[in-house]
């Protein structure tokens, strides 16, 4: 009879194994075996309830057989209860040590909650009992991908795939491993091999138009996608339909996709981005306004709607303040609507430090809050700063927000006038985080005869070498220019830089001792343009760090550039380093040896201006470097641009104040003196 039962399994006759199945456990209600049949005819007939209570009865009669429990850990895996399945698993592995199937499970469960190592260890396992099997190739590339090597998941999965060409789960990590490499084509085509199988169901077919989308043809991806929109209209389904429209510009036809994926979830902050973006294109301010508002009348908690509600006012700050009253008005206690009133109290300092302290009273340790209420007190009563900072070291906290509460206690003693203790905590942070940070590069001879800059060629592309060293406020620049000047780039600071010779810190030494080609390093830095979104060659590309070597290349190669380089008096540079840290993570040491860095970067400076070496501009940033919009002004007379007016608070923290140097005169004599010669020659006062 049991046999009878497998056969109608095996040819799908779902019924007829039911019937055979309730036969077997009619004849003996005590055959464990038959109860274990009956679940698996009721799982294949859709009936997981039914599977359950069957597995259960089988395993009370059999407690002792490991394919039972391996098979209830698989129906309670399909009831996504994890943790159950687990002990499941162990019992199985307990009952019989070679129980292949329930290592792999293990281990397939250990790569979906991250613990890579544990899943290594379970490979392991598996692997001396069936070293060639195909599941185990699987789990071994996912550990590999999972590990970033996406070259050895490759190898693993392709040779296993060789012996196994057909095997679903083979197949599914080798499609994420392509798709890890980049290899979209080879995935596309692995991914619908398992659609061929019926692998995988609405998922697959998700995959595949993502993939689809992401070779650029966008409209097979809407067409891959149109089953899922009759069949499954889930919110993140109906807002892939609005982000394909878009990207085939459409944003009429991707309005209505996305108007009820925000529906039906108005939570998720990525549909929001996507409605935004179609308004945007259309220009259509008034349905944007409408429809949030809608939204916000049913979903007044959603501090992500109230912001897309805030940002079509940017232009007027009277219905800035209109939104955020309604905000306040519906969510009182919201501390998302208690910061952007905080944004607003840019004049009133009592009604600032009230909203701050409100907004640390409902979540403690707020750092914005925080950060703003300390630069309030240490306005109004330095030494009732320096106690509150102090009150927050003793606050539980991560280790970075206790760096950042010590480098706040530090600002409030320079507040109040502690310049030694000030000094004493800045460089005491800056050796902890030490061995983090980049080595101090070495700078060129800056007394270097240099080539001549060649004639500039008819048509060349305009460009712009913005630079700055450490406490210039050159960081202020970038963010003026980031998102409005299309050909700015301040991607060497991002966490995807370019791999071009600029941005390599041995390329300088090496054009100083005459060990890099100028030319070559001319045409590495251009080929990588497209790559960086510069398809036409025009660009503002902010360095590291400026070095006159570089006209070794830029001379000749590169000869339309001009140099921008933004600058402070050099012992105000100092202190800011000091206190806020640099766009470059550079290891600083001591305050002497900073200085003397600091002074012989300088001197490159000081050269490139007083032997105008090359087309250049020096963008002095003294008083300036708190008011974005005299940056702007200053930046675009230098650019030639007409920037817009940037608001009053667009900078996010204060840096001393042109002068604020001379407070620290006894405690940094050493590395002023070292600074006071080239501050000498670009213009500053010697005290």
């Amino acid at each position: 009879m049991h046999e009878q039962i497998l056969d109608a399994l095996r040819r799908g006759a779902h019924d007829e194994a039911l019937a055979a199945a309730a036969a077997a456990v009619e004849a003996d209600g005590n055959d464990a075996r038959a109860h274990h049949l009956t679940a698996l005819a009721q799982r294949a007939a859709g009936d997981d309830a039914a599977a359950m209570a069957a597995i259960d009865r089988a395993v009370a009669l059999a407690p002792d057989d490991a394919a039972l429990h391996f098979q209830r850990a698989g129906l309670l895996l399909g009831a996504r209860q994890v943790d159950r399945a687990q002990q499941e698993l162990a019992r199985t592995i307990e009952l019989d040590p070679n129980q292949f199937g329930a290592y792999v499970v293990q281990a397939e469960l250990a790569i979906g909650l991250g613990d890579i190592d544990e899943a290594e260890r379970l490979a392991r396992l598996a692997e001396r009992i069936a070293p060639g099997h195909p599941a185990l190739a699987s789990v071994t590339g996912m550990v590999a991908l999972r590990r970033g090597d996406p070259d050895r998941a490759l190898s693993v999965l392709s040779s296993a795939q060789a012996r196994a060409p057909d095997d679903p789960q083979l197949l599914n990590a080798l499609g994420f491993a392509y798709l890890a490499k980049g290899h979209l084509a080879f995935a596309e085509q692995t991914f619908r091999r398992l659609r061929e199988q019926q692998v995988g169901g609405p998922a697959q077919q998700r995959l595949i138009a993502e993939v689809v989308h992401r070779q650029g043809r966008h409209e097979e991806a809407l067409a891959e996608l149109q089953p899922l929109l009759e069949s499954q209209a889930t919110p993140a389904n109906l807002a892939f339909a609005g982000q394909l429209e878009l990207a085939l510009r459409r944003p009429q036809q991707a309005l209505p996709w996305l108007r009820r994926a925000l529906a039906a979830n108005p939570a998720d902050g990525r549909d929001l981005n996507l409605i935004m973006a179609a308004w945007q294109q259309l220009g259509d301010v008034d349905d944007a306004r409408n429809t949030l508002d809608a939204a916000l009348a049913t979903s007044p908690q959603v501090a992500g709607l109230w912001q897309a509600r805030l940002a079509l006012e940017r232009g007027s700050p009277e219905r800035v303040r209109e939104v955020v009253a309604r905000w306040l008005a519906a969510t009182p206690e919201a501390v998302p609507a208690l910061e952007a009133k905080l944004a607003l109290l840019d004049e009133d300092a009592q009604a600032a430090e009230e909203t701050a302290r409100r907004i640390v009273a409902l979540q403690p340790g707020h750092v914005p809050a925080e950060a703003r209420l300390l630069d309030l007190l240490a306005r109004r009563d330095p030494q009732a700063a320096v106690r509150r900072a102090e009150e927050l070291q003793r606050l539980p906290a991560d280790a970075r927000m206790q760096r950042m509460v010590r480098g706040w206690l530090a600002i409030a003693h320079d507040g109040a006038g502690h310049h030694g203790e000030a000094v004493r905590i800045w460089t005491d942070l800056h050796a902890e985080a030490g061995e983090r940070m980049v080595p101090l590069p070495e700078w060129s001879d800056p007394q270097v005869p240099r080539q001549a800059t060649a004639p500039v060629p008819d048509a060349a592309p305009p460009v712009v070498f913005l630079a700055g060293l450490p406490g210039s406020g050159v960081e202020r620049t970038a963010q003026l220019l980031g998102g409005i000047v299309p050909a700015f780039r301040g991607d060497r600071f991002g966490p995807q830089p370019p791999q071009d010779p600029l941005q390599n810190i041995h390329t300088i030494p090496a054009l100083a001792r005459g060990e890099a080609d100028p030319v070559a390093l001319a045409q590495a830095w251009r080929t990588q343009l497209p790559a960086r979104g510069i398809a036409d060659g025009a660009v503002i590309d902010w360095l590291l760090w400026w070095d006159n070597a570089l006209l070794d290349m830029i001379g000749v190669q590169v000869p339309q550039a001009r140099v921008l380089v933004a600058l402070r008096d050099p012992r105000d540079m100092l202190i800011n380093w000091l206190a806020f840290g640099a766009a470059v993570p550079l290891r600083m040491g001591a305050p002497p040896e900073a200085a003397a860095w600091l002074a012989r970067g300088l001197e490159q400076v000081a050269a490139l201006h007083e032997r105008e070496l090359h087309s250049h501009r020096l963008l002095r940033l003294d008083e300036s470097v708190n008011d974005p919009p005299a940056v702007a002004g200053a930046l675009g007379e230098a650019l030639e641009l007409a920037l817009p007016v940037p608001p009053a608070g667009l900078f996010n923290g204060r840096r001393f104040a042109a002068g604020h140097w001379r407070a620290y005169g006894d405690v940094l004599a050493e590395a002023f003196a070292a600074l006071t010669p080239v501050a000498v020659r670009l213009g500053y006062p010697e005290t």
